[in-house]
């Protein structure tokens, strides 16, 4: 049996919830159906957890926190069971990334990508375990008499993790990597569209040596499950990526007990082009910024401004490169852009194109349907001149392009903060002052010179404004996991 087919035998009957290390149905009986976007095709029946396999869950990790069964364990040995689990993603690579492409729609090549990049994060953070720890302050105190000062940093306690359809693998990894490493238990809800790599992947948590309780995966809908993390008073942080309007309505549940809250949230992100810029790299890198999983990424380069004198060159560069990249079935080899990831996702994008021409931009190329079956949507790269209309301001999350003229540095910093998002920005120029002004200028949390949405594991990741609060990745992204506390001790005490 090869290794598509062990796949899809894997997934006759219903996935079950990971509750404190065993599979459970849901406690409602209900289960729901999980589609192939390439295909239209049913892949798997899953467990519809709700809010009371969230309390069930919660429990779980609680009582694994409250025990210490993890956060108490030596680092060098908490270190070895994360390694163990980056060991056991490369292992099953091929697996994971053949359900991460079957149930989202991403090339493979890009699943195997992020299968592989999570095993690297998941080590480095493995690392950053033995360097966890407080500072001594006694030769800094200006108190009376002799104090030793120190700091000590614990673990937040229970994290609360809900991630989006459009990386399942990748968000679940950049939330439960520095959690796991801080000493965290955690409690999962992968989207409902996309929660087959989560089931897998909290198996093999336990399979690396993570104690039961400390890792549960409980699918469900946002209504249901989702809302019953944001509200539960036993739970310490979430950590959430997906639509800024959940987001919002996140913060406002977890008001009740003050959680601490992470949000990655949306974007329109601008992408710079200068006339000096090296067109060889800058009308791919423009180009891929928009198609990069089919523009199903936060950070995709949606508005392109273009500096006036190489505009025209460069948005007919942009939608060449844009038209013959290759639309496909994920699993083949020469696939460069899979499906959305749903109808209604894709009714969405082809809404946002018809209403971008009412609208009065005019469409440069794109904008025809895909004759086959599944949810694809080709790219559409639109000019546009007023700033206000609907396909420039909101965000699409799909293939869509819309392109501007700017004469300087001066006129573009305007058009492209005047967005409610900041997450991401591209900048292609020769002039080293050119990149270093600019960058210093956009309201973004991340800033690509001569590429684009590079990212590395030692670099925070977040973003400005409605794009979120908190950052992820590097120091900061384990520091969310993390409380401070302060320590006092009077070493005159108990003296004569």
């Amino acid at each position: 049996m090869n290794t598509l087919e062990h796949v899809k035998a894997a997934l006759s009957g219903v996935k079950e919830l990971l509750i404190d290390g065993r599979r459970v149905p849901a406690s409602s009986g209900r289960t729901f159906e999980v589609f192939n976007p390439a295909t239209e095709e049913r892949l798997a029946e899953v467990s519809e957890g709700g809010a009371r396999d969230i309390d069930l869950a919660v429990s779980a990790a609680r009582r694994s926190f409250d025990a210490g069964s993890w956060r108490k364990r030596p680092a060098p040995e908490r270190a070895r069971v994360m390694n163990r689990y980056a060991d056991l993603l490369e292992r099953d690579a091929e697996e994971l990334a053949l359900l991460e492409s079957l149930n989202n729609g991403m090339p493979l090549r890009s699943a195997l990508h992020s299968v592989l990049g999570s095993a690297h994060w998941l080590r480095w953070f493995a690392g950053a375990v033995q360097r966890i720890g407080g500072r001594a302050y006694s030769d800094a105190l200006s108190l009376p008499g002799e104090f030793l000062a120190y700091t000590r940093q614990e673990p937040v306690g229970v994290v609360g993790v809900i991630t989006p359809w459009n990386g399942p693998v990748a968000t679940f990894f950049i939330k439960v990597a520095p959690a796991l490493a801080a000493g965290c238990s955690i409690v999962h809800k992968p989207s409902e569209v996309t929660p087959l790599t989560a089931l897998r992947i909290g198996e093999l948590a336990l399979e690396a040596g993570l104690p039961p309780g400390v890792v549960n995966i409980v699918p469900g809908f946002g209504a249901d499950a989702g809302a019953a993390i944001a509200s539960h008073g036993d739970i310490d942080k979430i950590s959430f990526t997906g639509s800024t309007a959940v987001g919002k309505n996140l913060v406002r549940a977890a008001a009740d007990n003050l959680k601490r809250v992470t949000l990655e949230l949306g974007g329109k992100s601008p992408c710079v082009v200068f006339d000096d810029a090296e067109m060889e790299l800058a009308i791919p890198g423009a180009a891929m910024a928009i198609a990069i999983n089919s523009g199903q990424a936060c950070f995709a380069g949606s508005r392109l401004f273009v500096q006036r004198k190489s505009f025209d060159r460069v948005v007919a560069g942009v939608g060449e490169f844009l038209q013959k990249l290759r639309i496909g079935d994920p699993l083949a080899p020469d696939t460069d852009l899979g499906p959305l990831v749903s109808r209604q996702q894709q009714e969405r994008v082809n809404g946002y194109v018809a209403l971008g021409s009412s609208e009065g931009a005019t469409l440069i190329s794109g904008g025809q349907s895909v004759p086959r079956k599944g949810f694809y949507v080709a790219p559409s790269v639109f000019a546009y001149t007023d700033p206000s209309i609907r396909i420039v301001q909101e965000e699409i999350f799909g293939p869509v392009l819309v392109a501007t003229p700017f004469d300087s540095l001066e006129d573009v910093v305007p058009r492209a903060n005047a967005t409610r998002y900041g997450l991401g920005g591209g900048i292609f120029t020769r002039d080293i002052g050119t990149a270093h002004r600019l960058a210093a200028r956009l309201d973004t949390g991340n800033v690509w010179v001569n590429c684009y949405s590079m990212l590395d594991v030692a670099m925070p990741f977040g973003g400005f404004k409605e794009s979120g609060w908190g950052r992820e990745l590097g120091e900061e992204g384990l520091n969310a996991y993390l409380e401070s506390k302060a320590v006092y001790v009077n070493l005159a005490s108990g003296q004569p």
